[in-house]
């Protein structure tokens, strides 16, 4: 029977003798080392997918201390390793979690370490909805859970501010807006602008910056943070952490005034109060000149109406005492007193006069009570009272007594001595 070659590692075991040799070591075959074939296929991989879009759900997400983020990329077939560096993911606007779908651009890559391959990545979006929008929604969520958007911590807005503080972009058109408002309407108010980027990298830093020094002077009676509308890029200074958490902070009311009349930013729903615009900022901040003076006018007026009713009131009171019997001849009022007064005395001496008869002749009664049960008004009757003679004792019958006894008796007057020579029972 004829034999088929052998292949594989069993063909290398077979034995060598003197000029015989191994498959390996065959002429013209290449054996390769782990390192070097993970590296041809790495050089493959890399220069086929140089920069790929991928969309897959994220899942085992994990972020170690150095700031890297790795995650696998999954969908219902298959999943793919990914890795995030951390200069990228500090650009990520939104929370990358578990579960989310995303869709991702990077450079397929092989690590050689472990031998597998994943792709190393430069963007990152949620698929269907913008990046920023998912960051929004997930701030939003979270300093609602912890109570900044509470109506109950928001603090009422001062009726007419001596000081009002302004942070935003000296060159923007909502300073503009609010200054010719403020003009208009009530010139002599004071006003502090702390200038701030409104957009860009630096500007949340800028504005939290700003509304924390007004607070430090601490002669500012109110805060309008504001800038014109624009797209959801152009207003994302206002829907960072660092300003809204600044916004709570203030110990000054604040008034948001960002964008349009329907642009909403998280500093809207965290400031004291939130404006459509920068112009009604102004005119909701600092009272109408007239209209204040007319309120002002009408105040006025009804403190002097009421102070006339009051002084009419107690002229007509002073015409009632004046008129009074009291008032025209008092001397009579006196008399009247005092004749009174000497009835009460006589009333007075009569009752206790009474009261004390009454008194007396209970007392004789007690005392003709007390008389006829006295021990000596019934030796008066011809009783008397047997003591013992030699320890005092009343005797009250002859079981007390002995023959030879002597004893001593009571008489209403007087008494006597005894022996005793015969006891009866």
């Amino acid at each position: 029977m004829k034999r088929g070659r052998r292949h594989g590692p069993a063909a290398g075991r077979g034995e060598t003798g003197p000029g015989k040799e191994t498959m390996a070591q065959a002429p013209g075959r290449k054996v390769y080392r782990i390192a070097e074939i993970t590296r041809e296929i790495k050089v493959l991989l890399e220069g086929r997918f140089p920069g790929v879009w991928v969309e897959g759900e994220i899942s085992n997400i994990r972020r170690p201390g150095s700031g890297h983020v790795y995650f696998t990329l999954k969908d219902e077939e298959s999943q793919l390793q990914a890795v995030l560096y951390r200069g990228q993911a500090a650009r990520i606007a939104f929370d990358l979690r578990d579960g989310l779908d995303v869709v991702a651009f990077g450079d397929i890559s092989v690590y050689e370490k472990g031998g597998r391959y994943q792709i190393t990545l430069s963007e990152i979006e949620p698929k269907g909805v913008g990046a920023l929008q998912v960051a929004f929604e997930q701030l939003k969520e979270r300093l609602r859970g912890e109570g900044l958007f509470d109506p109950a911590r928001k603090r009422p807005i001062p009726l007419l501010p001596r000081r009002i503080g302004i942070v935003t972009s000296p060159s923007g058109a909502a300073i503009r807006d609010i200054l010719s408002v403020i003009e208009r309407r009530f010139a002599n108010v004071s006003i502090l602008v702390s200038p701030v980027r409104v957009q860009g990298q630096t500007a949340a830093a800028e504005i939290s910056a700003a509304i924390e020094g007004l607070n430090r002077m601490g002669d500012v009676d109110v805060i309008i943070v504001t800038r014109g509308g624009g797209s959801l890029e152009d207003l994302w200074a206002f829907n960072e952490e660092q300003v809204a958490r600044a916004i709570a902070g203030s110990g000054i009311p604040v008034i948001s005034a960002v964008g349009h009349e329907i642009d909403f930013t998280i500093a809207d729903f965290v400031a004291d109060l939130r404006v459509p615009t920068p112009s009604a900022a102004a005119e909701l901040v600092v009272a109408k000149k007239s209209e204040l003076h007319e309120r002002v006018k009408t105040l006025f007026s009804r403190v002097d109406s009421a102070a006339r009713a009051a002084i009419a009131d107690l002229r007509r009171r002073l015409i009632v005492c004046a008129q009074s019997r009291v008032l025209r001849a008092p001397e009579n009022v006196v008399r009247q007193y005092q004749q009174l007064i000497d009835e009460l005395d006589g009333r007075l001496g009569r009752s206790f006069r009474h009261r004390l008869e009454l008194g007396r002749a209970g007392l004789a009664g007690l005392a003709g009570r007390l008389e006829s049960l006295s021990p000596v008004s019934i030796l008066s009757r011809g009783y008397s009272v047997l003591f013992r003679a030699r320890d005092g004792a009343v005797v009250t019958g002859s079981s007390q007594l002995r023959r030879g006894e002597g004893v001593r008796a009571r008489l209403a007057r007087g008494g006597f001595t005894a022996t005793v020579d015969e006891i009866i029972d």
